[in-house]
């Protein structure tokens, strides 16, 4: 520090130039950031896929608004033959963590099975990664949308078994109120057939 207040007094033309320089810099960052916030809003595709057996493909979409907050989060069905298209909008804040198909031709089934924190459970601060994340089914053109596990059940894992055409889910109920899973808290298994979209037994 006492080098440079030495250097300041020795060159005072090289400071007015360095604080000359160090002003440009400083207002352009500046003039860039009020520019980036007063822009349209930020669009992401996060994902894109294929539904086999079908016209359709299904992207993931996020809209980022100023200071990269991000303004809302939805699912695009896109027909490719026809170019129309199907929205589903889901709670800002809310997060898509997996999008899976299940086809299973032998019992006629075609599906979008989506992993999805979309519940504030407890209705402070929106949704977030504390929330519990639900399992939706999605029909392949993204008519028909079905939450099939309850607001309240924080999913962990699940996996289909093409045999009996059934999901299997493993989770628990946060039951001492607590918003965090803890040794209190009840785990289950829960079977799901995909027929009917119906929850057949607790384990």
């Amino acid at each position: 520090m006492a080098l440079e207040v030495i250097s300041s007094i020795k060159h005072p033309t090289k400071t007015k130039e360095s604080m000359k320089q160090l002003l440009v810099i400083l207002f352009t960052t500046l003039a860039s950031a009020t520019f980036g916030q007063d822009k349209n809003n930020y669009v992401l595709f996060n994902k894109l896929k294929e539904i086999k057996g079908t016209d359709y493909v299904i992207a993931s979409i996020e809209n980022w608004g100023k200071m990269y907050d991000t303004q809302s989060k939805h699912l695009l069905f896109i027909n490719t033959s026809t170019g129309q298209s199907k929205r589903i909008d889901f709670p800002r804040g809310g997060y898509i963590e997996e999008i899976e198909q299940v086809k299973i031709d032998s019992f006629g089934i075609n599906l979008m099975i989506v992993g999805a924190h979309t519940v504030d459970l407890d209705g402070k601060k929106g949704v977030d990664w504390n929330d519990p994340k639900q399992i939706i089914i999605i029909s392949t053109d993204g008519t028909e949308t079905t939450q099939l596990t309850d607001s309240s059940f924080f999913t962990k894992r699940w996996t289909v078994n093409s045999s009996t055409a059934t999901l299997v889910v493993t989770g628990y109920f946060d039951s001492n109120g607590n918003f965090k899973y803890d040794r209190t808290d009840k785990s289950e298994i829960h079977i799901y057939d995909l027929r009917s979209l119906k929850l057949i037994k607790k384990l």
